[in-house]
């Protein structure tokens, strides 16, 4: 039986504003194939043009839509099977990064840089499950204390 090993794209999911841009500029040298997940928005199809993106509803503290954020994260993750996710959050990502996690994948976690004294709700809920978690502020490592300090992004 021959074995193909073929590396699956990097996925990186998050929402559409600061933190699209903020992913955006931790991901500009990877040399990798990738994806985008995020919200659709009117700027993101010129800021991700030439980028393979995949649109997911933006959950924001609504519970319906929290529901139907779950059913489109779960297709396509069954869709393209993502093993390695990088985010910058927000809630858009929780149920595709623990799909990630609950199947043995890998999930780098970027603390948003607008979080300077207090830890994110989706950094919160995440930080357990990422095997790599790099924060923008120093003050943030009393919360995140195996996170790594990288600097402010932007």
């Amino acid at each position: 039986m021959t074995h193909k090993n073929r590396f699956q794209a990097v996925c990186i999911i998050c929402s559409a504003g600061g933190h699209l841009t903020e992913a955006l500029a931790a991901t500009k040298d990877l040399k990798v194939p990738r994806y985008f997940v995020t919200f659709d928005q009117p700027h993101v199809h010129s800021v991700l043009k030439g980028e393979e993106v995949y649109f997911i509803q933006d959950p924001h503290q609504k519970l319906h839509l929290h529901f139907k954020n779950m059913f489109q994260a779960f297709m396509l993750f069954i869709r393209k099977r993502p093993k390695i996710v990088i985010t910058t959050g927000a809630g858009i990502a929780v149920t595709l990064c623990l799909l990630v996690k609950l199947t043995g994948g890998k999930l780098i976690f970027i603390e948003t840089g607008a979080r300077v004294t207090s830890p994110s709700v989706t950094g919160r809920i995440l930080y357990r499950f990422s095997d790599l978690f790099i924060i923008q502020w120093e003050p943030l490592m009393r919360y995140y204390p195996k996170a790594i300090y990288g600097g402010v992004m932007l």
